[in-house]
């Protein structure tokens, strides 16, 4: 599994730091959207969509977006039970309700959790650019 993560996410960072960590058998593959061969090596993306929210790829080439994502990745690695419960029929909308809500704000969040300011002109809109 492919998954399409924001190398200027503290937040994110850390979660593909501790996925990876775990990846002992190296079933997956991460790939920071904010490289600058991205777009060369992934021209079929819309990048605008993968920064949007978290993506992976199945490898029969399905693209799977938000908490799918992070419990797929997690399930991966043997730890799958962390975030099963945020796919359970009735706690889903819910949680992907939250999801999209913080993938939007990442950067604010990742600022008032980590101090860190991250992000670059074409991931943050004008009116959310912490520099």
């Amino acid at each position: 599994m492919i998954i399409f993560y924001d190398g200027f996410c503290p937040l994110c960072m850390a979660e593909m730091r501790h996925l990876k960590k775990r990846d002992k058998h190296n079933v997956l593959q991460l790939v920071d959207i904010q490289s600058p061969t991205f777009e060369q090596e992934y021209p079929y993306l819309n990048w605008e969509d993968l920064n949007a929210r978290i993506h992976g790829m199945l490898p029969d080439g399905t693209l799977i977006t938000g908490l799918d994502v992070t419990h797929l990745a997690w399930d991966a690695v043997g730890m799958g039970w962390l975030y099963a419960p945020l796919r359970w029929p009735v706690i889903k909308p819910i949680a992907d309700w939250f999801y999209t809500k913080f993938a939007k704000h990442r950067y604010t969040i990742s600022y008032l959790l980590t101090g860190k300011k991250r992000g670059c002109d074409r991931c943050i809109p004008e009116s959310n650019n912490d520099k």
